[in-house]
């Protein structure tokens, strides 16, 4: 095991690199969210009724 998680004295790098990946993509899902979440809220305040898509969410 220890053979593997050191990965030919790469292991530091390849790791890291993979938490690197990880964050970015917990991050880009969290904007997401975030984005969406105002789009309604502004199509909300044009006067668009919104409730279907956020329903959408939920499902």
């Amino acid at each position: 095991m220890g053979e593997f998680l050191s990965m030919g004295g790469y292991g530091w790098y390849v790791w890291m690199s993979y938490g690197a990946c990880a964050v970015a993509i917990a991050a880009e899902f969290v904007a997401l969210r975030a984005r969406r979440r105002r789009a309604l809220d502004d199509a909300q305040a044009s006067g668009v009724d919104a409730e279907p898509l956020r329903a959408g969410a939920a499902r």
